[in-house]
């Protein structure tokens, strides 16, 4: 399966929401939840420590984790950002599909598409009066 999920802990909900923004803008993740509320127990410097953070789910494709694992690394103000990449076993196929489309080059907006010119002098019906 080539859908992974990436979770990263944030120290805070502004943290989260600028790194969830970047990774989506940048077409590294299709979408991040934001779930606030966690309470994390661990050890660092030899010390055990708590604190409450918020849990980033990152829906990503396998090709883009080492270009999310770098970005996280660059937005996040922590020393040593958590980011696991778990492989998605299964799911609603579409929901996938989805993800991977999200992930890929960006299609052009239908206004960025090419219109046909009207030679014959006629309003165009799909313009605008």
């Amino acid at each position: 399966m080539n859908v992974l999920i990436c979770l990263c802990t944030c120290p805070d909900a502004a943290s989260a929401r600028t790194l969830a923004t970047a990774l989506v803008e940048e077409r590294l993740a299709a979408c991040v939840n934001q779930l606030p509320g966690l309470s994390s127990t661990y050890r660092w410097e030899g010390r055990v420590e708590r604190a409450e953070e918020v849990l980033l789910m990152i829906k990503t494709t396998r090709e883009h984790v080492g270009a999310l694992t770098a970005r996280v690394q660059a937005l996040h103000p922590a020393e040593l950002p958590e980011v696991i990449a778990v492989e998605a076993v299964g799911g609603l196929a579409p929901y996938l599909e989805w993800v991977v489309a999200e992930t890929g080059p960006a299609r052009p907006a239908a206004c960025d598409l090419p219109h046909a010119d009207h030679e014959d002098n006629e309003p165009d019906p799909m313009s605008p009066t």
